[in-house]
């Protein structure tokens, strides 16, 4: 491996063996990030098959002459392997974890929500149609109940009135309340889906440009550090390397490294320093607000499930509501209607009198709320496997808040193996103000 790192990395291959190793290296590599790119462009952003194989061959194929032939490319592109590792990483896997929420939670909160509509539908439609049925029940009431004055009209022998029944008008034509209702649910219906799809490709497009940016950024931020390291012998210069300590025992002042400094580390060694640990603090808790974020909108996947599932269930529980009309009509035991007329008089014929008979009627009807032809679609749970890729992608997150440190030192670590004359130059200037430090102490 050590051979493996010495032929990547150096400017110029010393002869053909070299030269067909590192042909092979940068084949290797290309092939793996070419099929990370594609895969990354056709699941992840979700570019069509052609385009992502298009885009991905186009870029196997310059990243290959670009590591072959361009010695800093090789460099910076070694630096961005372990700067993934950092905020830029960081970036692309929040992009990855809003992704799968949108296009597998989001869906699947909207669905349950359309159950708790169908279910409201369902009972509005039911409960108004036997509502309007109950209307038959008044029908019948009146009807009887004129059957039983016109039983008593019809004793009267002078005087026969007219049909005595009472008319009562029922709304038979309930077309226009469904059709009213239907309308509406499917406007609900559309609204929904408007609302989901502007969502979608809200976070599609945004996805897109934030994993262009980020990806863009990376490289900038990968030559940034390369372009100061070697222009600015004082940019990221404090660590204690191999090449600092053969220099110190060379001039026999190994005592200016044993020393318990503060401001020297090892590029290799555990320690953080104390800007190290805030800055993973920082990053931490800008983290954890997103991860807030992620289970509210889980929190409202279950919501949704919970209340979808239970008015499914509740709704075909629904007991019938007996409705139950009373009509009593009473008249005194005593009441006479006396016909007394001239007539009668003169003729001395004895007056007429009519017992009224009281009237009782009970009409009983059943109000219906839910009805098994109602088209209700069952409620979604939530998925499972999305939760448990949400959650290893944010532990992956916090892994790297604490590892971009030493994420960072390993780049510093690869630009000084790629160029080592550098990093001799490197090591006599911090070797200097350490004397330099030491002698004015």
């Amino acid at each position: 491996v050590a051979d493996l790192w010495l032929v990547y990395s150096k400017p110029v291959p010393a002869n053909g063996r070299e030269l067909w190793t590192l042909f092979l290296q940068c084949s290797c590599i290309t092939a793996v990030i070419g099929g990370l790119f594609y895969n990354w462009m056709f699941a992840s952003l979700e570019y069509s098959w052609h385009l992502s194989v298009a885009m991905a061959g186009s870029f196997s194929l310059l990243l290959l002459l670009t590591l072959f032939l361009v010695h800093p490319a090789r460099c910076v592109f070694s630096m961005i392997m372990p700067t993934l590792g950092t905020k830029q990483g960081r970036k692309l896997l929040l992009s990855t974890c809003t992704m799968i929420v949108v296009v597998n939670i989001l869906p699947n909160i909207i669905s349950n929500i359309k159950t708790i509509l169908q279910v409201i539908q369902c009972i509005c439609k039911n409960s108004s149609e036997s509502l309007l049925n109950s209307t038959a029940l008044l029908g019948t009431a009146a009807w009887e109940f004129g059957d039983a004055i016109q039983e008593t009209s019809n004793a009267i022998n002078i005087h026969r009135p007219m049909n005595g029944h009472f008319q009562f008008s029922l709304l038979k034509n309930s077309s226009l309340i469904y059709q009213q209702m239907h309308l509406a649910g499917e406007k609900i219906g559309r609204d929904f889906l408007a609302v989901e799809v502007l969502v979608k490709h809200s976070v599609r497009v945004g996805n897109k440009l934030v994993a262009g940016f980020s990806m863009l950024y990376l490289c900038f931020e990968s030559t940034w550090y390369l372009k100061n390291y070697l222009t600015n012998l004082r940019f990221d210069n404090f660590y204690v390397t191999k090449k600092l300590e053969r220099l110190a025992v060379d001039r026999k002042a190994a005592h200016l490294l044993v020393g318990p400094s503060k401001n020297l580390l090892r590029p290799m060694g555990m320690k953080l320093s104390r800007e190290e640990v805030m800055l993973c603090l920082v990053q931490a808790m800008l983290l954890t607000v997103a991860l807030m974020l992620m289970l509210v909108v889980v929190a409202m996947d279950h919501f949704a499930f919970s209340v979808a599932d239970t008015a499914e269930r509740k709704a075909s529980q629904f007991s019938m509501v007996p409705v139950t009309l009373n009509i009593k009509y009473s008249v005194s035991a005593g009441a006479k209607i006396g016909i007394l007329s001239s007539l009668l008089e003169f003729l001395g014929l004895p007056s007429k009198e009519l017992p009224l008979q009281d009237f009782k009627g009970s009409y009983r009807h059943y109000l219906i709320f839910s009805s098994a032809h109602c088209r209700i679609s069952r409620p979604t749970p939530p998925n499972p496997s999305v939760l448990l890729a949400v959650g290893l992608l944010f532990c992956i997150l916090y892994a790297t808040v604490f590892l971009q440190t030493y994420a960072h030192r390993l780049c510093r670590k690869i630009a000084g193996s790629f160029f080592e004359s550098w990093e001799e130059k490197r090591a006599l200037y911090l070797y200097k103000k350490l004397s330099r430090k030491h002698k004015e102490g």
